[in-house]
């Protein structure tokens, strides 16, 4: 029996609804069915009356809620009381970040919070661990991490209640186009050129959050756009490598090339505006008094980020 099951129960019997819960806990309704039938098979007794609607317990399901609440709750305490023993530990900020971001966004903005803070290099004690998008979520859902940072794009919103999970806007990213550029400057592969071969395409892996947002910016074009997909990953700096060998052309986010297009290594496949994305970058955590290991240089930096006028 895993603890995630005890926990899509409780999900469960608050929300009285499968699709709900599952949305909640980040997994597919068929996968979270499954858990609730192992947990079923686990206990060998129907737990979920499923004759009806909105779903509700049988009687049994209600004895056993009552003792999973106390299983977590014992679990939650004995976490906390473990990471009391690490009174050095409390002015570490864990930070769960989408890989994309924890290269090309975050090594900038905490210098620059250092910077605002007037701290010395190093003084916010940090510690990121980069996952992709839906591992960086369940981080935080999970109890894993202080903050998550991610992107925020409306057709493809992270699914964080906003009772539970409160947010703060960091600034803005764009998505677009970017090749190899040549001895002139120009881009190898271009999207806006005339008809002509297949543009080599360098692609997110398939279910990526990025992958998703491409093809959000491929839907949105006037015209069907002649690509052939010759390599995948799920890491932009992964593009950005075999975009810098000439490979083909990559969808990047601006911040991961900055350095790249003032060395003219990289130019736009696209005209300025066209054949892009403009994204949010967004910061997230629980909300207090939810906030189940609450750190107080946690809440300081978030202080400071929804006021930082008043450092």
């Amino acid at each position: 029996m895993e603890t995630k099951w005890l926990e899509d129960f409780v999900s469960l019997a608050e929300t009285r609804s499968f699709s709900r819960s599952a949305q909640l806990r980040h997994v597919t309704q068929p996968a979270f069915s499954r858990r609730i039938q192992a947990l079923e098979a686990w206990a060998g007794i129907d737990l979920v009356d499923r004759s009806c609607y909105p779903t509700r317990l049988t009687p049994a399901g209600e004895t056993f809620h009552a003792q999973a609440l106390e299983v977590l709750d014992a679990l939650l305490a004995t976490r906390n009381l473990m990471r009391s023993h690490q009174v050095a530990g409390q002015d570490m900020i864990e930070f769960a970040v989408p890989h994309t971001l924890a290269f090309a966004f975050f090594p900038h903005w905490i210098s620059e919070i250092n910077r605002a803070l007037q701290l010395p290099t190093g003084a916010l004690k940090t510690r990121l661990t980069a996952l992709n998008v839906h591992d960086a979520v369940m981080r935080l859902t999970e109890g894993g991490c202080d903050l998550l940072i991610a992107y925020h794009h409306n057709s493809q919103p992270l699914q964080l209640s906003p009772e539970r999970y409160e947010m703060l806007s960091l600034g803005q990213e764009t998505l677009a186009p970017y090749a190899k550029a040549d001895a002139t400057g120009a881009p190898m592969y271009t999207l806006a050129g005339p008809a002509g071969a297949a543009v080599p395409l360098l692609s997110y892996a398939s279910g990526a959050y990025m992958s998703r947002l491409v093809e959000v910016i491929l839907k949105q074009a006037g015209t069907p756009l002649r690509l052939t997909s010759v390599y995948e990953t799920d890491m932009a700096e992964g593009l950005k490598a075999m975009a810098l060998e000439g490979q083909g052309l990559a969808f990047l986010p601006h911040s991961s090339v900055r350095r790249e297009l003032r060395a003219r290594r990289l130019a736009p496949a696209a005209p300025a505006g066209q054949l892009s994305l403009t994204m949010e970058v967004r910061i997230y955590r629980e909300r207090r008094p939810a906030a189940r290991h609450a750190k107080p240089a946690v809440q300081a930096l978030w202080s400071f980020l929804g006021n930082p006028g008043d450092t």
